[in-house]
Formats: structure tokens, sequence, C-alpha cells
């Protein structure tokens, strides 16, 4: 079996966290419009790729010799799954290498927009401290503790945020069809309810849930209008699961309170996606990040070795991956 590896990220992204290919690997690191791509995809024995990134296409693999696909995040939107399937070539992620830096990354956003973090330095800095001071008092914004979190998806990832929460007194909800580890969401007293019991009774929702057909679109204008007037929604999943024209004008009404942006449908963020043109109290409300929920120089560490593991136990060791999802 062959212990060579296409890579589609530089191979910088690994050394520089701690976690260089093992030596029993013959790696080769390629840009993914490399023309020498397609050719090596049917002699090297594993392709890794970033979850973040444009789709493959499906005619890459044809006639490949790859016998893993690893993704070195939790996404696998970028690969078709009928195709990968009818060419027999099995697709793992990491999935939970990422869990403490999304937690971090919610809890951080839930405070900035709920304490109005960023909306207070931008207005200081415009000369407007006593009237804004005045403001956040007569408004009696409320922190974390007490509040009542939803959250849809409870995976690992959705576990780490829920443990997050509780550590500052936050009571925790969550809706998932097929719940990971229901013992343990009890143990922790996080109690699942229905999707329409987040979206009414939550003072801040956050998603982590894949996008698929079934989660495409899942959060549009119906959903948003359901949700308590202050909600705080934090997106940090997968763009296309929240449409972005209802929230941009659902926080233009100022129906809710704010909103985390981490993911969107195009990806680098498109001129003229809806969230761009917000303004007065809406646009400060809004906090946009590019894609780096998960990303952190510990979070990396963890996904690259956990995924050179799996792509020498498949490709060395001769051993079905770990963490298989098509």
């Amino acid at each position: 079996m062959s212990n060579q590896v296409l890579c589609l990220r530089p191979e910088i992204d690994f050394t520089r966290v701690g976690a260089p290919a093992p030596s029993s690997l013959i790696v080769h690191y390629m840009s993914p419009d490399d023309p020498q791509v397609s050719q090596l995809l049917k002699e090297v024995g594993a392709l890794v790729i970033p979850a973040v990134g444009k789709p493959l296409p499906k005619e890459l693999f044809k006639n490949s010799s790859i016998k893993i696909v690893q993704v070195t995040g939790a996404g696998v939107d970028r690969l078709d799954q009928n195709a990968m399937k009818s060419f027999g070539i099995p697709v793992a992620n990491m999935p939970g290498g990422s869990n403490q830096a999304v937690a971090e990354y919610v809890l951080t956003s839930a405070l900035i927009l709920s304490r109005r973090l960023m909306w207070s330095s931008r207005e200081i800095r415009q000369g407007n401290y006593s009237t804004f001071r005045t403001r956040m008092l007569t408004d009696n914004l409320a922190g974390l503790e007490g509040q009542m979190i939803g959250l849809i998806g409870l995976g690992v990832i959705g576990l780490a945020v829920a443990k997050a929460f509780l550590q500052f007194g936050c009571h925790v909800r969550f809706y998932d069809p097929v719940p990971k580890d229901l013992a343990l969401a009890t143990k922790l007293g996080i109690e699942l309810v229905s999707l329409d019991q987040i979206l009414q009774q939550s003072d801040i929702i956050s998603l982590h849930v894949p996008l698929l057909p079934e989660t495409r679109g899942m959060i549009g204008d119906a959903q948003i209008r359901q949700m308590k007037p202050g909600t705080i929604l934090i997106q940090a999943a997968r763009g296309g699961i929240v449409d972005e024209m209802s929230l941009a004008e659902h926080l233009q009404a100022g129906h809710l309170g704010g909103a985390a942006v981490d993911v969107f449908s195009v990806e680098p963020i498109a001129n003229d996606n809806p969230l761009l043109s917000l303004t007065g109290d809406a646009n400060e409300k809004l906090l946009l990040t590019p894609h780096i929920a998960g990303v952190s120089r510990q979070s990396f560490t963890n996904l690259f070795r956990g995924a050179w593991e799996n792509v020498e136990r498949v490709v060395v060791q001769g051993e079905s991956p770990k963490y298989q999802v098509f």
C-alpha cells in the first residue's frame, strides 16, 4: 500500500503548530489548483484537505488510488457524498479537535454582544463616553448569569459550548434529533427540548449542526420571528444554515439583540451580502469574523496530529479509518 500522501494545505500550517507529518509518510504539499493534483490522486494512498475551501469536483476522484480522504476539521461539505460512496473512498473528519476554541468563541461573542463591549469602545472613541454610558445603564443590560441558552446541535462541540455556559451560571437547553451523548447531557442538567422551544424561550441561541440538505436554511424568517425580542444569535456552524437576508432584516428592524456570524453562504463574504449593509444600531449589534471560531494554535495542533494519525493508520498500518463520515 502506498505511503505517499497528497496534502492540499501548505506544510508550514503543520510545522508551525508542532504537528508535522510522521516520518512513515511521504507527503506532497500542493495547492488545490495545481495541475498535478489530478495525476497524483492516481498514485498516492491518501488525500488530506482543509475543511474550508472550494468544493472539490467529483471528477478528481475517478480512477484514483486513494484509500482515504482525511479532512483536517469537522466539515465535509467540500466533497460530493454520493460520488465518494460510489468510488468506494472513505471520508474521515476530525470531530472535537476545535471544540474548546469554538466554545471560547461562542462565550466571548455572547459577552461582547450582551454587554455591548465593542459598541461602547467605538462610542468612546467618538467622544460619546457619558451619553453611551447613560444609555447602557438605562437599557438595563443583562450579563450571562441566569440566561437561557439554546443550543441547536449537541455533538462534541455543542457539549463543550454547553459546559462553558454552565460555568457562568446559565440555564442550557438543546435541540438535536440525534444527540451524541444524551446520558451526559442529562448528567450535566442540559434539557432536550423541541426546536420551537429553543426559538421561543432562549435568550441566546447558538448553532452547532453540520451543513446538510435538511439543515440548509433551517434558520430563516419564520424561525427568527419566533425568537424573543432581544435574542442573540450566534452562527459559528456552517454557512448556509442561516438565511442571511432574513437575519439582516430582523437585525435592522431591531427584533434581535445581536448576532455573531463567523460563517457565510459565500466565503469570502460577498460584497453584496445584506449583513454588510446594516445601518445605525443594527450595525453595532453585529459581530462578523472570518470563519475562525474553531481556529487557535492549540486547536490546530489537536486537529492536525489526529489527522496524521488517522492517515498513518490507513495507509501504513492497513486498518480501517477512525471518524469515517461516509
